[in-house]
């Protein structure tokens, strides 16, 4: 049973990201004119530094230099986090982005903006906030609820060091 390059790839560099406490969420291979582009996306907990992408992106071009895992053509690497706007597609997800708004589109129709308060293992309890002056109100959504998800940008949240001080 052949596997595909993406799998490989997986198999060849989770150990690597693993080793520096870090998640693997995603890598794709994609051409770019006549070189291919593999995109490695990171994540962890406390998020990810700059330097700790630098350092990856540094053992995972020897890794790959020794095997044969992207053949002989040229190819870019990048290894970056997943940004401010990620999608919300694991459970690790949903926990890290614990305090922040989501956008929910939900498969019983309709979308929801609501910050999210806690997670479960069934699903997210949520504060949806009011409008025209109500007071916001509290929601519980279940996973299998969940159409799509993602982390709304928000420019005057105040940081969770902040609010700690």
């Amino acid at each position: 049973m052949s596997t595909t390059q993406s799998e490989r790839l997986r198999g060849l560099l989770e150990p690597l990201v693993s080793a520096k406490q870090l998640d693997l969420e995603e890598i794709e291979v994609s051409r770019a004119g006549r070189r291919r582009v593999l995109r490695i996306v990171v994540d962890s907990d406390e998020g990810v530094e700059l330097d700790a992408c630098a350092e990856l992106s540094r053992a995972i071009s020897e890794k790959l230099d020794e095997t044969d895992a992207m053949g002989e053509d040229e190819y870019v690497l990048e290894v970056s986090s997943p940004g401010a706007d990620r999608p919300l597609t694991e459970h690790r997800h949903y926990v890290r982005a614990t305090g922040r708004l989501a956008k929910l589109q939900l498969h019983e129709g309709g979308e929801l903006v609501a910050r999210i308060i806690a997670v479960d293992d069934e699903g997210l309890d949520l504060e949806v906030p009011g409008v025209k002056g109500r007071k916001p109100t509290s929601r519980r959504v279940s996973f299998d609820g969940i159409a799509k998800a993602r982390v709304e940008i928000e420019f005057n949240r105040k940081d969770k060091k902040e609010e700690e001080a």
